[in-house]
């Protein structure tokens, strides 16, 4: 099994930066596809950045250009660079983690692991 655990939200201003981090614990899935998602209560959740172990990166219309995936296979760790943020941006953000490791991974890609999210708020 392997545990997630996000970290680096907060609150921020329009415009500005956040970095979230995901540190993955336990089990280590060879090349496998991890993934940020985003959910405002009351809609549904949203897959916004995936990066499989290859290190190619795949974007959401809402976030391309402004956010950037990557990850580092040594300290097992998850990172997403937001940057020229937005008030809709606002959202629980949630990592996730797949056992598999398809050869193009993307947000529809079928998750096996979640960590429990932190929350990002952007003031105008």
């Amino acid at each position: 099994q392997m545990q997630l655990a996000e970290s680096g939200g907060g609150s921020v201003q329009a415009g500005g930066s956040l970095r979230l981090s995901c540190a993955a614990t336990g089990h280590r899935y060879r090349n496998n596809c991890m993934a940020w998602f985003r959910q405002v209560p009351g809609k549904p959740r949203e897959g916004i950045a995936a990066i499989g172990g290859d290190g190619d990166p795949h974007y959401s219309d809402s976030v391309k250009g402004r956010f950037t995936i990557s990850r580092d296979n040594y300290k097992n760790i998850l990172y997403l660079q937001m940057t020229n943020v937005k008030a809709e941006d606002t959202a629980m953000y949630y990592c996730a983690a797949s056992k598999g490791a398809p050869l193009i991974c993307t947000v529809g890609y079928g998750m096996d692991f979640w960590g429990a999210g932190t929350s990002v708020t952007v003031s105008a």
